[in-house]
């Protein structure tokens, strides 16, 4: 089968893309490197053993697209823009890239008579949470930032076509926070510029490149004051996308299944335990919260046992110890 990964040099595309293909999938890598490098692809390669066709095009360019999608069975959507902070400020440039780019990408689909897409969701799109764990019952919406809001309507919008379309098929992989890094270091989460994300950010400090974590709130309802997620290994989170393909191949219509280890760590427990797998001490500063955080998350996963038999296998400690392993590789070069 030929699996197309819009996004798939990014931080979760690339990863999955080492398991696809390792799987025996015909795999195409579609991106705009705004926020990855190409290199991503040499290192893909060899740690899989064979190279994705690659072809570098913006999910709101139609006309590349439907050239690109030639053949293909199943998408896997993971490209937009996922800065919380940063979509609070710029609103617009978040709707446009990830909403505009997604229905861009549908009408591509439709053209190619293309009817399966596994779709790249998040926990934002819970919002506050009444109660945890959070199911795939748990109600949606009142989501606190614009990303999440993207999220939510690109689910919606899927929903609507499955309706309308009984012959496709969606599956929405919604994910608690993807950390960690292959093994073998070669590839690993290194957006351009500074880091958005915790664990990029701490690894940075760990290496002396920053000098502290910006841990913003330390006044939530939580055990020790800081945010609390459900953070998942993404080489686990990788092979429940693999795990998802023979299940849309057989499903019709719409589904949203939970990606996550089913528990909750602070933003201090990230720090302790970085501090343990690099063997570094890591300063910290506490700075008021961000507009659009919420105080903890997480989730029951059991939804994506039953359905893809999938099971998250790999502990904070892991995700710790293959992060530092990939910033050591990365800045030897």
């Amino acid at each position: 089968m030929k699996i197309f990964l819009t996004g798939g040099a990014g931080f979760i595309g690339s990863h999955t893309a080492v398991v696809l293909l390792k799987a025996g999938y015909e795999v195409v890598i579609y991106d705009n490197f705004s926020n990855s490098q190409p290199s991503v692809i040499d290192q893909i390669s060899k740690i899989a053993g064979k190279r994705p066709e690659t072809i570098e095009g913006d999910i709101r360019d139609k006309e590349k697209l439907l050239q690109a999608l030639a053949n293909v069975d199943v998408v896997i959507h993971f490209a937009g823009l996922k800065a919380v902070a940063e979509s609070v400020k710029e609103p617009l440039k978040y709707y446009e890239n990830n909403v505009n780019g997604t229905l861009v990408l549908l009408r591509a689909m439709n053209e190619k008579k293309i009817k399966r897409i596994i779709f790249s969701s998040s926990s934002t799109v819970y919002g506050i949470p009444d109660k945890l764990p959070l199911t795939e019952n748990s109600p949606t919406g009142g989501v606190s930032n614009p990303y999440g809001r993207t999220k939510l309507q690109i689910e919606e919008i899927l929903k609507d076509i499955c309706a309308a379309d009984h012959l496709f098929s969606a599956v929405c992989l919604r994910y608690f926070n993807p950390i960690g890094a292959h093994e073998s270091g070669l590839i690993g989460e290194n957006p351009n510029g500074i880091p958005n994300n915790l664990l990029p950010y701490v690894a940075k400090v760990a290496h002396g490149i920053l000098p502290y974590v910006r841990v913003f709130g330390s006044d939530y309802p939580t055990l020790d004051g800081t945010g609390v997620r459900d953070y998942i290994h993404v080489m686990d989170l990788a092979e429940g996308h693999a795990l998802s393909i023979p299940y849309i191949v057989k499903n019709l219509g719409w589904k949203a299944i939970n990606l996550g280890c089913g528990k909750g760590y602070s933003v201090l427990d990230i720090i302790h335990a970085f501090e343990r797998a690099s063997g570094k001490k890591i300063p910290y500063k506490f700075l008021p919260r961000r507009p659009g955080d919420i105080a903890a998350n997480w989730c029951d996963p059991s939804l994506a046992h039953t359905l893809l038999h999938w099971v998250a296998k790999r502990d904070l400690n892991d995700m710790c110890r293959d992060s530092w392993n990939f910033e050591l590789q990365y800045q030897k070069k």
